[in-house]
């Protein structure tokens, strides 16, 4: 009997429990179950061993469409048009967050930036819209790239893009519109553009690492990087001269500079909008 009443009692603290955290979720998804039961599903993922293609909410062929869109319009310059990888982003078609997902509720912290740490941008997307993302990334066959899409991406304001160019985005510190930029506009679509935005390699032709050697008096040697290992440095400086230290407890001191540091530097802080008005902008660049 003891031991009965000790079972029902934890069965009771169980409950108890159980309602106290359903209490706690979040009401952000209220007014969305006509678009799939996304009230519903919310913290409804899949328990741990539960296979990827288990019964998920039933979807419109509307819904699919939707996802499609938003998901090109903001997603596919870092993960591909067909969301199996870009110049960036990694597959999501196989990904265990998408997979384990059922109803959008695994990929809104994503998006709305769980994950700004790890390098993937915050997106001021809706709870309806990433629930349709959703829908489109769980309609797409895991071994099927499908067809590419032909949405047209350039849904920013080419003023407002130019604007921050020359200001808050500081692109004109390092690009210029009548060099490494000029004609960008006619030599590349607007997807690949904003795929050359995040990644940093619009107009730099495949800028090289530069490296900084400073010596034990204090001279600084400068050029192009080379060659780097635990034991050597190679560079070849400004006018040609090839020149190689060796490393020996920390000395010389070694400084390595990524020209597209600065790009994946800004994807943690870059609004979907400045992508936006900057591609407009970029695609007038003919």
């Amino acid at each position: 009997m003891k031991l009965g009443l000790q079972v029902c009692g934890i069965a009771v603290a169980m409950a108890a429990l159980g309602m106290a955290l359903a209490a706690q979720q979040p009401g952000e998804m209220a007014g969305a179950g006509a678009r799939g039961g996304a009230a519903a599903g919310r913290g409804g993922g899949r328990s741990q061993g539960e296979a990827y293609n288990a019964p998920r909410p039933p979807v419109t062929s509307a819904q699919i469409a939707h996802g499609k869109d938003v998901f090109s319009a903001n997603c596919s310059f870092c993960h591909g048009d067909d969301a199996r990888g870009g110049s960036v982003g990694p597959n999501l078609i196989r990904n265990k967050v998408v997979l384990d997902d059922q109803n959008g509720e695994l990929i809104e912290p994503v998006v709305h930036g769980s994950r700004v740490a790890l390098g993937m941008p915050k997106f001021d997307l809706s709870n309806p819209d990433i629930v349709d993302i959703a829908a489109w990334l769980h309609s797409q066959p895991l071994g099927n790239r499908g067809a590419p899409s032909d949405l047209n991406i350039v849904v920013g304001n080419a003023a407002a893009g130019e604007a921050y160019f020359n200001g808050a985005g500081k692109c004109s510190t390092c690009h210029s519109v009548t060099g490494d930029l000029a004609g960008i506009g006619a030599k590349d679509p607007p997807k690949i553009l904003q795929n050359a935005i995040v990644s940093g390699r619009a107009g730099r032709g495949g800028a090289a690492e530069t490296v900084t050697v400073t010596l034990a008096t204090g001279q600084k040697v400068e050029g192009r990087l080379d060659h780097l290992d635990a034991f050597i440095v190679s560079l070849t400086e400004k006018d040609g001269t090839h020149r190689s230290f060796y490393i020996n407890d920390g000395e010389p001191h070694v400084v390595v500079h990524d020209p597209l540091q600065v790009h994946l530097d800004m994807l943690r802080t870059w609004k979907n909008s400045d992508l936006h008005n900057l591609t407009a902008y970029l695609t007038t660049l003919k």
